[in-house]
């Protein structure tokens, strides 16, 4: 009888709303890391490169709920664009801005 209350509970529980999906989903993302790549273009030559990011987060208020329109993050700036991880370059903080649309977040396929 445990059983099946457990697993009608937990049905209830993954079959909710779309929203609650999304943070399980971000939560298992963010437990387990991904190898994320960031790039930002001016134009059509791109200009900046992050790699190893393991997430990006929406800028939330302190004082209240709301989203700020920027995401950040931290990853490891590439600077001669060669799209390895050298020696020398470092892992930096960087901002975004949502209203910004010269910018293409993806996994890293050469992990």
């Amino acid at each position: 009888m445990r059983i099946a209350a457990t697993i009608f509970i937990l049905l209830i529980f993954f079959t909710g709303c779309e929203e609650k999906q999304n943070k399980i989903n971000r939560y298992f993302q963010n437990w387990t890391g991904v190898n994320g790549v960031l790039e930002v273009y001016s134009g059509n030559n791109l200009v900046k490169r992050f790699m190893k990011i393991d997430k990006l987060s929406t800028a939330v208020a302190t004082e209240d709920k709301f989203h700020r329109p920027y995401r950040y993050g931290y990853g490891i700036l590439d600077e001669n664009l060669n799209f390895k991880v050298d020696s020398d370059e470092k892992k930096v903080y960087f901002e975004f801005s949502d209203y910004s649309t010269n910018y293409i977040f993806f996994e890293n396929p050469n992990k």
